[in-house]
């Protein structure tokens, strides 16, 4: 019998990862996370795999070890909080923020448990920094063989322009993710994604799905919404309506906030701020407000019955928002679980 892959994930979220290596025939036993929210929707939606509140910093290899069944092929995943590395940083000192180590914390973890496996998630950003390069080399040193690239999520059917770098490790022999599956004019659309969903006006809520449910707007930004194409900026609305910051040269280039998105085309990437119009371009493409939660959610390919809240549990739009933009997208994690089953057959 082939041995079986079973994984810990790491900065583990909401469980959007952890949701895809399960699709992929991966056991996932355990993840790790200091956002205590995250334990519900990642243990209500995720069978077998137990939420760990816990930093990853205080973490041994040796409560790691425990969690493994004996015999069985071990995967250590994560995706270290993007935050330091992301372009959004520049500009501003992220010497001190104490997400920075978290990338050594995780090389530590992968040291003292000595996975056969290892996959990280991240922005493409974050191989500018030399905390990746020591990561990378720790991981050849230690007899891992490395396959690492930025890998454009429409290829792999999500309808999103989400780009990712993403790492895979084995001491197995050669590994890679598998070859994409969407070429261009074969991207899942915004159309196809939500085009289905209920109609709502600004600050609804559908009656039948309390995750379909969209921020209110202020008075002007009714009236810029209005005025905003699919597609377009804030260059459409009339002069009167145009921010301060927009009308002096400094702001100028900031095209991609106050936007529609298209129908004809994937989303733009989500973020923790997606149900805001303000935040980029998260207007509906069609209707006069920003896209719902449930729409974050199908852009980020989590299954509709997939469970944020308890019954009864009020929703914030805040605290799922920031669940939703920060997970990795469940069907980018079924991608990868996918192809470190192939690696296991293949070797």
């Amino acid at each position: 019998m082939t041995k079986r892959i079973v994984a810990v994930d790491l900065f583990c979220g909401v469980g959007g990862l952890t949701h895809g290596l399960l699709q992929s025939q991966i056991d996932v036993v355990a993840g790790f996370d200091i956002e205590e929210k995250c334990k519900y929707p990642y243990e209500r939606n995720n069978t077998g795999a137990k939420f760990y509140l816990k930093d990853v910093a205080e973490l041994s290899g040796e409560e790691l070890k425990k969690l493994y069944p004996k015999g069985a092929i071990k995967l250590l995943a994560g995706c270290a909080p993007c935050q330091p590395f992301s372009k959004y940083s520049h500009g501003r000192d992220v010497k001190n923020d104490k997400k920075w180590p978290l990338l050594y914390e995780f090389s530590r973890l992968i040291r003292e448990v000595e996975p056969e496996l290892v996959t990280m998630e991240n922005v493409p950003d974050v191989i500018k920094h030399e905390v990746y390069s020591d990561f990378v080399l720790e991981l050849k040193n230690q007899g891992y063989s490395v396959w690492a690239k930025k890998v454009y999520c429409p290829d792999y059917g999500l309808p999103q322009v989400r780009k990712r770098h993403v790492l895979l490790a084995s001491k197995i022999g050669d590994i890679s993710l598998l070859a994409p599956t969407h070429e261009s004019e074969s991207y899942v659309s915004v159309q196809e994604a939500i085009g289905n969903l209920p109609r709502l006006n600004a600050g609804e809520q559908c009656q039948t799905d309390p995750l379909h449910r969209c921020a209110s707007l202020s008075k002007v930004n009714l009236k810029r919404i209005r005025y905003s194409k699919p597609g377009g900026s804030w260059r459409d609305w009339p002069v009167e309506l145009r921010a301060k910051c927009h009308q002096k040269e400094s702001g100028n280039t900031y095209s991609g906030v106050y936007a529609r998105m298209r129908w004809d085309q994937p989303s733009p990437t989500m973020t923790t701020q997606c149900f805001g119009y303000g935040n980029g371009r998260f207007g509906h493409p069609e209707q006069d407000r920003a896209i719902s939660l449930r729409e974050a959610a199908i852009f980020q390919s989590f299954p509709d019955n997939y469970q944020f809240l308890k019954d009864g549990e009020q929703l914030k739009l805040v605290d799922l928002g920031k669940m939703i933009g920060n997970a990795v997208p469940v069907k980018l994690g079924k991608v990868i679980g996918d192809s470190l089953s192939a690696h296991l057959k293949s070797h």
